[in-house]
Parts: C-alpha cells; sequence; structure tokens
C-alpha cells in the first residue's frame, strides 16, 4: 500500500457530507436519524460499483438486516449483543465465502473481498444513524461502532488451537497475518485490495511446511490514520504476539512484484487515507521517548526471495529515504538507514503499509520477542487489458480475477516458506 503507486488526489475535508444513501436510508420507520453525517467512506456506498458489487456476492441484505435488529433492540446491553453477533458474522459469512464453503449467493469470484468492505460500511453508516427508543451516549455509540469494526475485521477472532507447544512436530506453528481494506477509492471505486483478499481466504487454515503444520489466523485493518493513532493495531496484535511463532503484516504495494519490506520508518507521509484525511509526522505511539526511528524485518527474507513461489518475482527490498545525522535533507539509500539518521520512508514508503510494519515490528521488540515478523507487498491487483477506465469498465473480468488468485495464491506459498524455515 504505497503512496507512490498512485496520483495524489485533491483532499477532501472529512466532516464535508453528501446526501445520505438510498442503501442506508433502508432502515424501519422511525429508527433512523437521516440528518445525521456520514463519513467520508460510508457516502461512497451511493455510488453504483459499491451497490453491483454486493448485489452480485448476495451481501447487500447484510446491512438492512442489522438495521432492523438495531431498532429491535431495547436497550444498550441488546444493542451489544446485536452489533457484536452481526459483526462477527460478517467476518465468518466472507471467510467462508472465500473460502469456498457455503452457497456463492452471486456471480462475483469467492476470493472478492469488496464485498466484505462495502457491507460493512453500511453497517456502520446504520449505526450512525441508528436513533434508538432510549438514552445513548456518544460514548456508547462510538464503543458500539468500535466492537462492530473489531468484530467484523476478524480482529476479535484470532484463536489459536491450545494443547501441545507450537513449533513441535506433533503440534502447530502459529501464524498471525493481516491485510488491509480497499483504498484510492476515489480514483477508481471499483478497487479491489488483494491483502485482504488474501486474509479472508488463509483465515484458520492450515498449511504444510518442511517444518511441519502451521495454522494461520488473519484479520484485516481499515485504511485510516486516526485509528492506527488510536492504537488499533497494537490492541489487535498485543494478545497474540507472544504465542505466535511468526507474523507478517501485508498490504498491496508496487505493480508486478512482491516486496519483503528490510526496513521500517517512523514517519507518516501526506497522501490522504480513506476519509480524504492526512496525517503527516511521526508516526504517533506510546512511550515517544524511547521510539527508535527504524525497525527491522525479521522474517527469513533470504529463504523466501531464494525460493520459487509463484507467478511474481519476490524483491528483498532495503532501499529507505532518510534524513541523514546532522543533515536536513531526504536522501535514498538503497541499502538501508544509517547510523543516526531520521526515518521519512521505510522499504514500505510512508503510507499506513509502512506503519503497520513498523508498529508489528515495533511491539515484538518492547515485548522482548524473538519471533520471525515483518511485512510482505504484493502486487497491484490490475483489471484486464480492457478494463481499465473507472467510469466506463466492469467491477470484474476474467484477468482481475485470474490476478487476485494468483497474489493469494503466492501469499500462502510465501508463509509457507517463511513458516517452513
Amino acid at each position: 500500500m504505497r503512496r507512490l503507486r498512485v496520483r495524489l488526489a485533491a483532499v477532501v475535508v472529512a466532516s464535508m457530507a453528501l446526501p445520505v444513501t438510498p442503501a442506508v436510508a433502508e432502515q424501519p420507520a422511525g429508527c433512523a436519524d437521516d440528518s445525521v453525517r456520514l463519513t467520508v467512506e460510508e457516502q461512497r456506498l451511493d455510488k453504483a460499483a459499491p451497490q453491483e458489487i454486493l448485489r452480485r456476492s448476495g451481501f447487500g441484505s447484510v446491512a438492512p438486516r442489522f438495521a432492523r435488529a438495531l431498532c429491535g433492540a431495547d436497550s444498550y446491553g441488546q444493542a451489544r449483543k446485536a452489533v457484536a453477533l452481526h459483526g462477527q458474522r460478517l467476518w465468518q459469512r466472507a471467510v467462508e465465502r472465500a473460502q469456498g464453503r457455503g452457497p456463492a449467493a452471486g456471480d462475483l469470484s469467492r476470493l472478492d473481498d469488496r464485498p466484505l468492505y462495502w457491507a460493512r460500511l453500511g453497517m456502520t453508516a446504520a449505526l450512525r444513524q441508528w436513533d434508538p427508543g432510549f438514552e445513548l451516549t456518544d460514548a456508547r455509540r462510538t464503543a458500539l461502532m468500535d466492537e462492530l469494526e473489531r468484530g467484523s475485521r476478524g480482529q476479535d477472532a484470532i484463536r489459536f488451537p491450545g494443547g501441545a507447544e507450537s513449533g513441535t512436530e506433533k503440534g502447530l506453528k502459529r501464524v498471525l497475518v493481516t491485510g488491509f481494506d480497499p483504498f484510492t477509492l476515489d480514483e477508481d471505486i471499483r478497487i479491489s485490495n488483494p491483502s485482504g483478499a488474501g486474509a479472508l481466504a488463509l483465515d484458520g487454515t492450515v498449511v504444510r511446511t518442511d517444518a511441519g503444520r502451521v495454522r494461520i489466523e488473519t484479520a484485516v485493518f481499515p485504511v485510516r490514520w486516526a485509528d492506527f493513532t488510536r492504537g488499533t493495531v497494537e490492541r489487535a496484535l498485543r494478545p497474540h504476539l507472544p504465542r505466535v511463532d511468526m507474523f507478517t503484516t501485508v498490504s498491496q504495494g508496487r505493480p508486478g512484484r512482491f516486496d519483503i519490506e528490510r526496513h521500517n520508518g517512523a514517519w507518516r507521509g501526506t497522501f490522504p487515507d480513506n476519509g480524504n484525511v492526512s496525517a503527516s509526522g511521526t508516526v504517533p505511539v506510546s512511550d515517544p521517548s524511547t521510539q527508535p526511528q527504524w525497525t527491522s524485518t525479521t522474517l527469513p527474507y533470504q529463504d523466501i526471495t531464494g525460493t520459487p513461489t509463484g507467478r511474481f518475482p519476490v524483491r528483498d527490498n532495503t532501499e529507505v529515504v532518510e534524513i541523514p545525522a546532522g543533515g536536513s535533507e531526504p536522501v535514498t539509500r538503497p541499502d538501508g538507514p544509517t547510523e543516526g539518521s531520521t526515518a521519512r520512508e521505510g522499504g514500505g514508503g510512508d503510507y499506513l503499509s509502512n506503519e503497520i510494519a513498523y508498529r508489528a515490528t515495533l511491539l515484538r521488540d518492547r515485548l522482548g520477542l524473538d519471533v520471525p515478523g515483518g511485512h510482505v507487498h504484493t502486487p497491484v491487483l490490475e483489471f484486464g487489458e480492457g478494463n481499465t477506465d473507472p467510469e466506463t469498465g466492469g467491477i470484474t473480468d476474467p484477468d482481475f480475477d485470474q490476478n487476485r488468485r494468483d497474489i493469494v495464491d503466492q501469499v500462502r506459498s510465501i508463509i509457507r516458506v517463511a513458516a517452513g524455515h
């Protein structure tokens, strides 16, 4: 998820509101306040492509069903139960669809990650505009929204099996993998993110490696600076990192290649997130006085790059951008940061892919863990040659589906190689 691969769109102020979408407004009478402004992400639901994605995946009924459940809640406790149930149900349904369980309920590829994204936004919009028959404070609505986000992203469903010690032939190695939502949606509303598709395809699966069987658990994260500032990455990963044998954050990166990002930098750039918000500056973390400028991968990058894993080349990327010690201007370093330098771009750039890698590896180091972990950038998921115009093109095509399938298969192969070493 590198900012450099896309054209910098004009930043839209996040508080601007568009008309309420028909899909969002489809709630029981008397239970919705249409005057409540939706977020920039939620406003995009009104466009044709998201509606077609929801219809052709069978996910179009998710938000209306959730809205009816909210309308039937007579207390905050009942609302919490409804939010937890429907959020977790959405994640599980998306995982089952991606892994070929149950009816496809539409003609979109089962690996498509976009139904999860757009259905979730329909749910958050319904919760935002919900007008309950009892007093609901802003703090409690925020807590419900947080529970919905975590449940529908699989962050509450990370459960590794107990029993025998991990890392042994009799037991299961435990690997934690993360993905992202689609992004740059104002440039192309049809866009998909193969890292999110990979998370859905791999969640709860077991793969065989030379070192034994590996259980993979996954979660998906938003493309929003504010969520990262609030510590969503650390809160989701901290309970599990001490128990895993390997972890890798994954995002969409450069066209035509995978990258194992060697170094991660403590700097945010100016590229806007999915809410069209920019947040440049040092990555905000707890205890900034002990915050390093750089963290490094501990993934077995030589084994990964030296083993055939699929259609796309896999590179060991060591390039960073730094301000050298005593300097004032950024300098590109092809072989990694120099001593005492200040970060301006990690190998993964200065967007949220670099930041999730930085946060996850910093958490690893602060917990004192000796565990392989780092970041994998996938190739950009591209439409077929005749389907490149976002205004006139279709939401899918055979090349698009095949490209996604190849990328997801190669993510699985990379994890298999890394966990096997």
